[in-house]
C-alpha cells in the first residue's frame, strides 16, 4: 500500500507536486532555473532554492524583476504575496552585482505549473489473498494556519490489495480519536485523507496517525501503515522581549565599550529557522545626541561607543530597542521594548574655592572658638563620598593652633582655633588650604588637575592680660642638707604687655613638707627646714612647690617650681635582716643583703666584715660576698646549737658604713619555720605578772617529777598505782611485750580494753618488764605526747609537732630520755627569763 498525490514541501493544494530542474545555457555564465510550483502560490512562502554562487561567487547586491518574489543571500526564493499561476510558463530574472569589480549577471528563472491526475482504482470482491508486505511510512506535511478550503486534502493512501479485492480505509491517532478530535479523516472506499480545519503549529508540530487496510469483513488486507503528518511552520509569531522595560546603568566615567546590559528576546516560531533568527538594534535614543550607545545584533548586548558620557550634563538615557525576525529581513516580524540607562557619578568634578583668598580675625587668648566658614562648588552627585569635602591645612599652622573641618550638610570648610594666639608673638597668621574629595579623581581628571587652595589671612585682636607664668614648670637644684636659711632664684613670671616681672607679687600655694619660703615681690625662695631627698615622696623624683604670681589687678596665674634635691652620702647601708634560722645540717649558710637608700652613686657596691667581736664568733663563722649587695653567713660544723648574736659592718662605695647585731639562731630542724616559733617567745620581753607565772608553772612541773619518780621507786618494790592515779595522764604498763592496753584519761574519753581496736583518742598503754625490768612511763594529754617522736630517719623538738595528730605507739620515750630532754631545756628558759 502506498500513498498518492504527495507535495514537496508543502500539500496546501490538491495533488500538487514541485520540483527543481535546471538546464544549462551560456547567458553570461549563468544557469536557467525552472522550478515546478503549484497553481497557487500564499504570500511569504518558499517555493524554492538558486545556487547563486555558480553564477557569481561575489555578488553583494541581489534584486529580483518581479516585485512578486524575493530572493535571499542563500538563494531561497520567497513569495512576497500570493500569487496565481495560470497554465502559461512565468518567469522573472534575478540579478547579481559585484560593486568592487563591477560585474553584473543575471539569472532567469521559470515557473512552471504540472498537474497530476490522482487515479482512482476499482477492484473486483474475489478472494482475499494476503501478501506479505510492509507498508512504508509515506512522508507528508501541511501548512499551519491554512485558510483552505476545509476540508483541505492532503493526500491517497492505497494499498495493492485494491487491485483485486474491495479494500477500505480507516485511521486512528491524535487528531482523529485523540485531541484533538475529528481534526482529520479519510474517506473509507477511496483514501483520501483530509483536514477539517486551520492547525496551529506552536501548538500541535506534528501528528502520527496509523492508517488501515480492511476487507468488507473486517480482515486485515496490510499491516497497520504510520503515516506521520508534520504542521509547517509559519512566521506568524512576533519575537517578544523577556521584560517591557530594562533598567541598566553604567558609570559615566566608563571606558569605550563598556558592556551596559543585555536585551533578550524570544520568539515560538520553529527553531533554527529563519522565523526564529532574530536582530536586534536601536530605534531611538533620548536625548537624541550625543549617540552613545550600540547594541550587538545578535546577542542583544548594550555597550558604550562613545568618551563624552557626563552625568552632570544628563544623567538618564531612554533607549527604544528592536527585535526582528527572518535575519532582520525587511518583511521580518518586529517588536519593540524600552531601555532606561542611568548614568551614575563618578568623582570627575575636583572641588574648587569660590575665592582665592579669605580673611578673619580673632582675640588672643582664645581657643576653640570658630573664626571662619570657606564654602566650596562641586558638580558631582550631592551627599556622596565624590561630592563630600575633606579640607587640609596645608602651611601656616607647624604649631598647631588651627584645625578645619567639614560641615556635612552644607559641605563648608570650618576653621577653628585650637590653640591660644598670643598677639605679642603673632599679631598677623596666613594659613594655606587645600580641599579635595573623600574618594579619589578619576584617573583622567586626575592627570590634568591638581588639590585646589587657598589663602586665609588670620588677624590677632590685642587683649588686656594677666600675668603669663611660662614656662609653667621652672626648675632649681638644691643639696640636701644645705643649710637653714639659704637662697637662691625662685619663680619668675612676667606681665605679656611690658615683658617684665617688677610689679608681680608671689606667693606659695603648696609645699609637701613645707621645706621652702618664698619671696613675696622677687620669687626667690629661702630654705627654711633642711631638706632630706630619702624623705621626699616619691623618693627620686622632683619636689613640685605650687606658686601663685598676682598682678596689680589681681589677675593671677599659677606655676610650678620643680626641686631637684641633690642627693648627698648621708646613709649608710643597712642589713634588711634581724633573725636568721639556720637548720643544721640541712642548711649550710644563710645569705644576707643590705640596701642604701642614697643615689646609686653613693650606694653599691658593699662591703660584708664581721665587727670586732669574741673569738669565738670568728672562729665558728664566716662571712663572704655574694654579689654588690648581698653576703653569705656561713658556720663551721662543729658549731653548738643555740643562737648567736653576730655584730656584722656593712660599707657603701663611699665609706659610710653601719654595723647591726645580728640574731642567728643555729637549730636542729628540717625547716626554719619549726624554730621561729621558740626563737618568738625567747624574744620577748617579759613583765612582772608574766615572771611570776613562769615560776609558778616551774614550780608545778616539779611537783610533776617528784610524783613520777615516787611511783617508780614504789613500783619497784611491787606497790600499784592508785586508781584516782591511773585515771590522770601517768600510765603503767607491766606487759613484756608491746601492749594493747589503753586507757583514756579523765577528762571523759573512753576507755578501751586490751586487744580492742579504737579509733578515739585515747594514750596507749607503755610497754615494760615485769619483775624489775625498765618500765615505760608516757605523758599524754588528749592525744598528744609531751615528748616529740622520733620519725624514720628524723628527729624531731618537742614544739615541732605542737597541735599535731600522732600515734601513741610510735612515741614512748624511757623516764631518762624524757628526763635528759627536760633538765637543759627547764634551764634555759629559766636564763632566758632571767635576760629578759
Amino acid at each position: 500500500m502506498a500513498a498518492a498525490g504527495s507535495r514537496s514541501p508543502r500539500c496546501g493544494a490538491p495533488c500538487g507536486l514541485l520540483t527543481v530542474l535546471i538546464f544549462s545555457f551560456a547567458v553570461e555564465a549563468c544557469e536557467k532555473v525552472i522550478l515546478n510550483v503549484p497553481s497557487k502560490l500564499e504570500a511569504d512562502r518558499m517555493i524554492g532554492r538558486v545556487n547563486l554562487k555558480e553564477c557569481l561567487r561575489s555578488a553583494d547586491f541581489i534584486q529580483s524583476s518581479d516585485p512578486d518574489f524575493r530572493v535571499l543571500a542563500d538563494g531561497s526564493v520567497f513569495t512576497a504575496s500570493t500569487v496565481v499561476l495560470s497554465d502559461e510558463k512565468r518567469s522573472f530574472t534575478i540579478r547579481l552585482s559585484d560593486r568592487k569589480t563591477q560585474m553584473k549577471k543575471e539569472m532567469i528563472v521559470f515557473l512552471e505549473h504540472q498537474k497530476k491526475v490522482c487515479k482512482k482504482r476499482h477492484t473486483g470482491e474475489t478472494v482475499l489473498r494476503r501478501a506479505k508486505r510492509r507498508w512504508a511510512p509515506i512522508p507528508c506535511s501541511m501548512q499551519e494556519n491554512s485558510l483552505g478550503p476545509f476540508p483541505l486534502f492532503l493526500q491517497q493512501v492505497l494499498s495493492d490489495a485494491a487491485q483485486n479485492y474491495t479494500i477500505f480505509y480507516s485511521i486512528s491517532g491524535r487528531g482523529v480519536d485523540q485531541e484533538p478530535l475529528n481534526l482529520f479523516y479519510i474517506e473509507r472506499d477511496t483514501g483520501n485523507l483530509y483536514c477539517t480545519r486551520p492547525v496551529d503549529r506552536e501548538e500541535y508540530d506534528v501528528f502520527d496517525l496509523i492508517a488501515y487496510a480492511s476487507t468488507a469483513d473486517g480482515y486485515s488486507a496490510d499491516l497497520p501503515l504510520p503515516l506521520p503528518i508534520k504542521v509547517e511552520d509559519e512566521n506568524d509569531n512576533h519575537p517578544v522581549f523577556t521584560e517591557t522595560i530594562y533598567n541598566f546603568e553604567v558609570p559615566e566615567s566608563s571606558r569605550l565599550g563598556t558592556t551596559v546590559g543585555v536585551v533578550c528576546a524570544t520568539d515560538r516560531d520553529e527553531p533554527d529557522t529563519m522565523h526564529t533568527r532574530l536582530k536586534y538594534s536601536i530605534l531611538e535614543q533620548k536625548p537624541r545626541s550625543p549617540g552613545l550607545f550600540s547594541v550587538h545584533p545578535n546577542t542583544g548586548a548594550i555597550t558604550t561607543v562613545s568618551h563624552h558620557m557626563d552625568r552632570e550634563v544628563v544623567d538618564k538615557y531612554t533607549l527604544i530597542m528592536k527585535v526582528q525576525d527572518m535575519d532582520g529581513q525587511f518583511f521580518g516580524l518586529i517588536s519593540t521594548s524600552t531601555c532606561i540607562i542611568t548614568v551614575t557619578d563618578s568623582n570627575d568634578n575636583a572641588p574648587t574655592f569660590r575665592q582665592n583668598t579669605y580673611e578673619t580675625s580673632v582675640d588672643e587668648n582664645a581657643h576653640n572658638v570658630e573664626i571662619l566658614r570657606i564654602p566650596i562648588e562641586d558638580k558631582d552627585l550631592m551627599n556622596t563620598e565624590n561630592w563630600r569635602a575633606n579640607f587640609t591645612i596645608l602651611k601656616g599652622n607647624e604649631y598647631g593652633h588651627f584645625r578645619i573641618t567639614t560641615d556635612k550638610a552644607t559641605n563648608e570648610g570650618i576653621l577653628y582655633v585650637e590653640k591660644p594666639l598670643n598677639y605679642e608673638e603673632n599679631r598677623q597668621m596666613i594659613l594655606e588650604i587645600g580641599v579635595n574629595n573623600e574618594v579619589p579623581l578619576t584617573r583622567e581628571v586626575s592627570r590634568v588637575t591638581s588639590m585646589n587652595r587657598a589663602l586665609v589671612t588670620v588677624h590677632v585682636r590685642d587683649q588686656d592680660e594677666g600675668p603669663e607664668c611660662i614656662p609653667a614648670s621652672q626648675y632649681v637644684r638644691i643639696k640636701e642638707n644645705s643649710a637653714v636659711g639659704s637662697k637662691m632664684n625662685g619663680y619668675k613670671a612676667y606681665d605679656p604687655e611690658n615683658k617684665n616681672s617688677n610689679v608681680l607679687r608671689y606667693k606659695k600655694l603648696h609645699d609637701p613638707k613645707d621645706w621652702i619660703s618664698i619671696d613675696e615681690i622677687s620669687g626667690s625662695i629661702t630654705i627654711s627646714k633642711t631638706l632630706d631627698r630619702e624623705a621626699a615622696t616619691p623618693r627620686n623624683d622632683l619636689y613640685n612647690i605650687t606658686v601663685l604670681a598676682i598682678d596689680q589687678e589681681g589677675r593671677s596665674c599659677t606655676g610650678t617650681l620643680a626641686v631637684n634635691i641633690e642627693d648627698v652620702n648621708d646613709n649608710a647601708p643597712e642589713i634588711l635582716q634581724d633573725y636568721l634560722v639556720i637548720c643544721k645540717p640541712k642548711m649550710g649558710y644563710m645569705d644576707i643583703s643590705a640596701v642604701d637608700p642614697d643615689e646609686p652613686i653613693h650606694g653599691a657596691p658593699f662591703q660584708f666584715s664581721l665587727a670586732n667581736t669574741s673569738r669565738e664568733i670568728h672562729r665558728l663563722w664566716t662571712l663572704n660576698k655574694v654579689n654588690d649587695t648581698a653576703a653569705r653567713l656561713s658556720y663551721q660544723k662543729n658549731a653548738a646549737f643555740q643562737e648567736y648574736s653576730i655584730p656584722i659592718t656593712v660599707k657603701d662605695r663611699a665609706g659610710q658604713s653601719a654595723t647591726k647585731i645580728l640574731r642567728v639562731n643555729l637549730c636542729d630542724c628540717t625547716h626554719p619555720s619549726q624554730c621561729f616559733l621558740m626563737a618568738r617567745s625567747a624574744g620577748i620581753t617579759l613583765g612582772k605578772w608574766a615572771i611570776l607565772a613562769i615560776l609558778l608553772g616551774i614550780a608545778l612541773l616539779f611537783s610533776v617529777l617528784l610524783t613520777l619518780v615516787c611511783g617508780i621507786v614504789s613500783a619497784r618494790k611491787g606497790k600499784k598505782f592508785p586508781e584516782d592515779l591511773a585515771q590522770q595522764n601517768l600510765i603503767i604498763s607491766n606487759t613484756e611485750a608491746p601492749g594493747d592496753d589503753r586507757v583514756c584519761s579523765a577528762n571523759g574519753f573512753t576507755t578501751h580494753t586490751a586487744n580492742n581496736s579504737s579509733q578515739g583518742f585515747c594514750g596507749t598503754m607503755g610497754s615494760g618488764m615485769r619483775n624489775g625490768g625498765q618500765e615505760t612511763i608516757e605523758m599524754m594529754k588528749g592525744h598528744q605526747t609531751l615528748d616529740s617522736c622520733r620519725g624514720t630517719g628524723h628527729h624531731h623538738t618537742l614544739d615541732s609537732y605542737r597541735g599535731g595528730h600522732l600515734d601513741a605507739d610510735n612515741c614512748r620515750y624511757t623516764y631518762s630520755e624524757w628526763h635528759n630532754f627536760t633538765q637543759p631545756r627547764l634551764g634555759e628558759e629559766s636564763i632566758r627569763g632571767h635576760t629578759g
